[in-house]
């Protein structure tokens, strides 16, 4: 589900485009914002993939509040009660340009172009990111892999990862110097791609950077203890062949 914001000025405006938004169910609303200020404040704060943008909000305009971001990596559907406004819409790059009272149907149309839009850009990410890495495995000296993020690739030196931690269909990369990150993969695909970098999975949740081990507890639910300070369990049916690969 894409994250949306709305940000209009009219009460009447947000609750016509709320109730349009809910029956289609392609998009989660993560914000309603009133105002020029609100809307600046809602986009650097939820990321959205998409905005639903009025064009006029009091005595600023939706063209401005673009002008005010360093980056506009989100698609921009304007909504807006006056057709003048459509040519300036557009070279803004604008996904698409709703007129008010907004029609169910023009709705649709927009969502299915959004739909569309964003499949095409997840494919180019993906290809990007396994060229990249298929790049890197050719050549001797492999030592970063791209992560995809919301806003486009990461580099991650493979030495500053300590350890991934699998979250159903995401995964949390915990890096030195106490970063985080979070990515849209699964576990599975960072064990393929870090296993040959001595990385090894140690429980069906946890794949560890073995350089990174500081010591193995013995016991019934023996643990590695990494050097960023967590305990991470390992499977009892693991636990001698990471020790062999800990100590080999």
């Amino acid at each position: 589900m894409l994250r949306a914001i709305i940000i209009d000025d009219e009460k009447h405006c947000q609750d016509r485009l709320l109730l349009l938004l809910g029956a289609h169910g392609a998009l989660q609303v993560e914000n309603v914002a009133s105002s020029f200020e609100e809307g600046l404040v809602a986009i650097k704060k939820y990321s959205p993939q998409v905005v639903f943008l009025d064009v006029q909000l009091h005595d600023r305009t939706g063209f401005e509040l673009l002008q005010e971001l360093v980056h506009v990596n989100f698609e921009v559907i304007f909504t807006t009660g006056y057709d003048t406004y459509a040519l300036e819409a557009f070279k803004f790059s604008a996904l698409d340009y709703l007129l008010k009272p907004i029609a169910e149907d023009d709705l649709h149309v927009a969502l299915e172009k959004l739909k569309e839009k964003i499949s095409l850009k997840e494919i180019s990410k993906k290809m990007e990111v396994l060229f990249h890495n298929l790049d890197n495995q050719k050549a001797s000296d492999f030592r970063k892999i791209a992560v995809p993020t919301v806003d486009g690739l990461s580099m991650i030196a493979i030495t500053d990862i300590v350890r991934c931690q699998s979250d159903v269909n995401y995964t949390h990369l915990f890096l030195k110097a106490d970063k985080k990150l979070t990515v849209a993969k699964t576990l599975k695909y960072f064990e393929a791609l870090l296993e040959k970098h001595h990385f090894y999975r140690t429980h069906q949740s946890h794949l560890v950077n073995l350089s990174c081990v500081d010591k193995y507890v013995k016991g019934k639910g023996g643990y590695a203890l990494m050097n960023d300070g967590s305990h991470i369990e390992v499977a009892v049916r693991r636990k001698e062949d990471f020790l062999r690969k800990l100590m080999g």
